[in-house]
């Protein structure tokens, strides 16, 4: 709701009257409550006294209440004594309620009547001397017992019944207005009843409209009416509709004036159903509208810390639904959002751009008819002055929607073509400012005509059949590179944004008459040797073959070879990387081209030599940028085949030296790509399981097996295996069930029993051992047994990632070969790489006496080598982590054990700065195994689990440390907490505030940009505890703004910045130290440094200062 003429929304107040020092007591009735009810109804008025009359001759003549008669029998059952008992506490129950205020006494009514105590027509009874009272103090209340007896929903109401109680509520409504509240609740509760007669919400309607102002309420009875229309509308909508107009005109009456976010919620609601259920607004359309669009544009900002939860954009949203909901509020809602439009309060105007797409989608055609021109003048100029980038967006989205709806006008020789003048007019206004490439007017021009392009096929046959053929003629008049290449970006997106034809087969579409102009002003940019030119072309190009249909096939063919020649010449790597995408594009709609045009040339230009390069690095460059092509074109199962084998004879040829350890590492790089990207097909899914897989196997372990005194090539280093990995992970993740455990079989056969059959180029030894660790006694062919032994990386990546459904054979003897090899091999990455295997299985293992023992037997042995002097704790420390992890993710009850066995780790002398690194492991995603790519069994919010889990006892830990102990303890909570979700971090760290500020003064950089990065979150939104320890924080992060590691730095100036926007009576006492803090940062020799420093001593700065804040 905006400022002047418009109402603002604010909480409004709400609460039941006093009823203190009004209420008297009303003395007991005698045991002829009937008799001296009918006395008192002497004082009462007439339409009470029928009322009561009416309750007892029900009460008393009726038969058919069968409730009443099913309780009597019942207390004949029990005695006259008993039915005395509940008579008296039915009576004194009302007393107290009534004379004595206590309101708990409704909830034991309520429970009377549901236990068959009593009846609701029996607590009228008693309730009688209060209803006919002279006091509206006393009626008041009477009723309020009523009516919470009724709103506690236990009580079963015949209609007879409904039919007695409708009609004393709504001869209620014209008692005192002290009155209403609680005769409103009852009406409410009534509402809700299933045996709500007919006929009776009409009547209540008539009542509730005649009787009762609704806007003089307070909060809580204004959303007692609105809730009893919903109610109402759900239930009886038949009835309501009977009503026609009177009920909308009755509804208007009851919102009007309106001003409480809450009961406006409810009363969109209720707007939005009138039109939506197609109530008759009849001659009150207008009325419902300037009703509801007074709020326009909602201008609300909730309190803080507000228990409702209502925002504005639950409000604009409600609105908008109602303002668009109908094409009678056409000719009202156009001129407002035309005059909005005009506004210079930005929000005001994107509310009515994003409104005016709204209300667009659901008009016709002849609704706008009479608004064009004052909506196209509105648009055009966001678009053409605009200041901000949502709402040129938003403006033009809403031009978007204006041209689809003019599009769904059928033409006839008889009707005006609409779309057609519309569209006459934007180019009128905006064609001949592409004749002008140098102007910046040439953009906003563009951008409008691309909207209305895009918005339907009709008027994207008129856009291009108007701007293609001018564009394209200055295209090849101009000789600048700057004016052609805005005129190819223009062409470009005018071209992406055509919409295909979307029927006719004799309709070849928008562009088919300007195919030839578009691909040779493509081909011509293409073939110049400006490097913008020649991106702007890529991306043409690539627009056009994304058009059905439009391309021919040598219209690919010459597309391929001009993209091969620029990959194989032009060094230019935004050039390299525009070509590259635009090959993929086209790759993946038409392949064979580029498998018989593209791969192959690509293929014999990486073999060669490179003699003919003038260096070698270019050489180096040009394989780099073949290889990333062949992964970019490979998406379909063909390309594939033909790409993938040019890939493993990069590897093979890397055996013998022909490619460095670098290009191998981009060819593996290139398959994981492939791999990823590749469609899921069966085709594709034997390829890899075939072909890929098997060659990459076959390929390692012959560098693996070379003679002693070879290095081995580039295909031992970790660097190479760690890439191979991901490849061979990515693909069996990916593969169908059965290929899975096909790829599995093989796997285990080779590791466990040397079987090499299913690896291409077979010349391996019969029974190789590749899990046998090396027996540090001998020192013969110590450096081949790592070569094998590293190989473990291999099995991981094969039996880590299948799917959860894949068995995987012989899991009992592999886990036993992979504990022995992680507990006792020498080399690291092997035995990092067998623990992680064995994790990997570990985690995906079922639930069951076999899994609690298999982790009990290895916990035993890492206990045993950990407290001991063995020279293999590092390897039963890190098989430690990777068990602790895999049994955290899936919550299993035995990693507790493992975790604490790690934090008692962190005194220990020698693996203490480790187990902190460790925390970091747990709480982090791994790459390569146990992670939800690899199918791993990962449960939600785990990490929160764990901080909740372990917090105390790292607090309790770093207490009981010694001094050089304690900054293993602050690393790792500040490893555990860095990886906590904001919001964890926010609700959490001021617990652990001191913690953190003594990690802020830990020796080690990682801990303290860790910390940073955690408390930068919780000084924007500053718990109390913060600004106690004030001084503190101030003093840790300013000793960090000239921190040797950069990333320090910035991240403790941002913190000090972040500080600036406390209250100014909290950080004003620092300003002076602060400023003289932030001087040595401007001279930084890092700009990133010096820009920080900058905009966090003028935020400073500000403080206090006059014009400040």
């Amino acid at each position: 709701m905006s400022s002047g003429d418009n109402k603002a929304v604010k909480s409004g107040s709400g609460g039941r009257a006093s009823l203190g020092a009004e209420c008297r007591t009303v003395s007991r009735p005698s045991r002829a409550p009937g008799l001296l009810f009918f006395k008192r109804l002497g004082k009462t008025p007439h339409f009470l006294l029928l009322l009561v009359e009416k309750v007892f001759r029900n009460e008393l003549r009726q038969a058919n209440f069968s409730a009443h008669a099913q309780t009597t029998r019942q207390c004949q059952q029990r005695g006259g004594s008993a039915m005395a008992a509940d008579g008296a506490l039915l009576l004194s129950l009302v007393e107290e309620f009534v004379s004595g205020l206590q309101d708990s006494k409704a909830k034991d009514a309520a429970k009377g009547v549901k236990d068959g105590a009593f009846t609701v027509l029996q607590l009228v009874e008693a309730l009688g001397p209060s209803l006919t009272s002279s006091q509206p103090q006393t009626r008041a209340r009477g009723v309020q017992l009523l009516s919470e007896v009724l709103q506690d929903g236990r009580a079963e109401l015949s209609q007879k019944e409904v039919e007695v109680l409708m009609a004393f509520y709504q001869n209620r409504l014209k008692d005192h207005h002290v009155t209403t509240p609680p005769v409103l609740r009852g009406l409410l509760a009534l509402t809700k009843c299933a045996a709500l007669p007919p006929g009776s919400a009409v009547s209540m309607l008539r009542s509730l409209f005649q009787d009762v102002h609704v806007q003089s309420l307070m909060l809580a009875e204004r959303a007692c009416v609105y809730n009893m229309l919903t109610n109402l509308m759900e239930t009886r909508e038949a009835e309501l509709k009977s009503l026609g107009a009177d009920f909308v005109f009755g509804f208007v009456q009851s919102m009007d004036g309106e001003r409480d976010p809450r009961n406006l919620l409810l009363a969109f609601r209720i707007a939005r159903n009138l039109i939506v259920q197609g109530y008759d607004l009849g001659k009150f359309a207008e009325e419902l509208f300037e009703v509801t669009s007074c709020y326009f544009p909602i201008d609300f900002t909730p309190p803080p810390n507000d228990p409702h939860g209502i925002t504005k954009e639950e409000l604009v949203q409600a609105l908008r639904a109602v303002l668009t909901g109908t094409p009678k509020f056409a000719e009202f809602l156009f001129p407002l959002l035309i005059e909005k439009l005009d506004s210079e309060v930005q929000s005001a105007k994107l509310d009515a751009l994003q409104t005016l797409n709204a209300c667009l989608s659901r008009f016709e055609h002849k609704d706008t008819a009479e608004f064009l021109q004052g909506l196209w003048s509105s648009l055009r100029r966001e678009v053409f002055q605009t200041s901000s980038e949502k709402i040129e967006s938003a403006a033009l989205a809403a031009l978007a929607a204006l041209t689809s709806c003019l599009s769904r006008s059928v033409l006839s020789s008889e009707s005006e073509d609409v779309l057609g003048r519309f569209l006459e007019v934007v180019l009128r206004d905006c064609e001949h400012h592409l004749r002008e490439p140098d102007l910046k007017l040439v953009w906003p021009a563009a951008k409008l005509l691309q909207a209305c392009c895009g918005a339907s096929y009709r008027a994207s046959r008129v856009i291009t059949a108007a701007v293609l053929p001018s564009l394209t003629e200055q295209y090849n008049g101009k000789t600048q590179c700057s004016q052609r290449r805005t005129l190819l970006e223009v062409l470009q997106r005018l071209v992406q944004s055509v919409k295909s034809s979307p029927s006719t087969e004799d309709d070849d579409g928008a562009l088919s008459a300007h195919r030839a102009d578009l691909c040779g002003v493509a081909f011509s940019a293409l073939s110049e040797s400006d490097g913008s030119l020649q991106i702007a072309a890529t991306a043409l190009l690539a627009s056009l073959a994304q058009q059905t249909g439009l391309l021919l096939e040598s219209d690919v063919q010459l597309a391929a070879d001009h993209l091969t020649r620029l990959l194989l010449t032009e060094d230019d790597g935004r050039v390299s990387v525009a070509v590259v995408e635009c090959a993929g594009v086209l790759a993946e709609l038409h392949p064979a081209a580029f498998v018989t045009r593209l791969i192959p040339r690509l293929k014999e230009e990486m073999f060669s030599d490179g003699r003919e390069a003038p260096q070698q690095h270019s050489h180096h460059a040009l394989r780099r940028r073949c290889l990333s092509a062949l992964a970019a074109v490979s998406t379909q199962p063909s390309v594939v085949q033909a790409s993938t084998p040019v890939l493993l004879e990069v590897l093979k040829s890397a055996l013998t030296g022909g490619f460095s350890l670098e290009e191998a590492v981009l060819a593996c790089r290139s398959l994981q790509r492939i791999a990823e990207r590749v469609q899921d097909t069966e085709e594709a899914g034997t390829c890899f399981h075939d072909v890929i897989i098997p060659r990459l196997l076959s390929l390692v372990l012959k560098a693996a097996l070379q003679e002693e005194g070879s290095s081995g090539g580039p295909l031992v280093q970790e660097d190479f295996l760690s890439a191979v990995v991901p490849v061979i992970s990515t693909s069996c993740s990916r593969l169908q069930p059965t290929l899975a455990a096909r790829t599995a079989s093989r796997a285990i056969s080779l590791f466990l029993d040397g079987d090499v059959s299913f690896l291409p180029e077979n010349s391996f030894p019969s029974h190789l051992q590749l899990l046998q660790v090396e027996d540090p006694r001998l020192q013969k062919q110590p450096e081949v047994s790592w070569r094998r032994s590293q190989l473990v990386c291999l099995l991981m990546g094969c039996v880590c990632s299948l799917p959860r459904g894949v068995e995987v054979p012989r899991t009992e003897e592999l886990l036993s070969r992979l504990e022995e090899m992680s507990c006792t091999c020498r080399h690291p990455p092997s035995y990092t790489a067998a623990a992680k295997c064995f994790a990997g299985l570990v985690n995906k293992s079922p639930e069951g006496d076999a899994l609690d023992g298999l982790i009990q037997r290895t916990r035993r042995r890492i206990c045993g080598e950990l407290d001991s002097s063995s020279p293999l704790r590092m390897q039963a420390f890190t098989l430690l982590v990777w068990v602790a992890k895999a049994l955290l993710l899936r919550y299993h009850p035995l990693s507790a054990a493992l975790t604490d066995q790690l934090f008692s780790l962190l005194d220990d002398a020698d693996l203490g700065a480790p187990a902190a690194d460790a925390f970091l492991l747990l709480m982090s995603d791994s790459p390569d195994v146990l992670n939800r790519g690899c199918h791993a069994d990962v449960r939600l919010m785990y990490r929160q689990r764990f901080f909740s889990e372990n917090s105390a006892k790292l607090v309790q830990g770093f207490n009981a440390a010694p001094q050089e102990k304690k900054p293993n303890y602050l690393k790792a909570l500040s490893n555990i907490v860095n990886k906590l979700p904001k919001q964890v971090q926010v609700a959490e760290l001021p617990a652990l505030l001191s913690l953190l500020l003594e990690a802020l003064t830990c020796p080690d950089q990682g801990v303290q940009l860790s910390t940073l990065s955690c408390l930068e979150p919780v000084i924007a939104s500053p718990p109390p505890v913060l600004l106690q320890q004030l001084e503190a924080v101030v003093g840790r992060l300013l000793a960090l703004v000239c921190s040797p590691a950069m990333e320090v730095r910035m991240s403790s100036l941002r913190c000090v910045r972040a500080l600036s926007l406390l209250p100014t009576h909290q950080v004003l006492p620092f300003r002076a130290r602060v400023l003289r803090a932030l001087a040595p940062p401007l001279d930084d020799r890092k700009r990133l440094v010096r820009r920080e420093a900058v905009q966090a001593r003028g935020e400073w700065f500000l403080i206090g200062s006059p014009g400040g804040r």
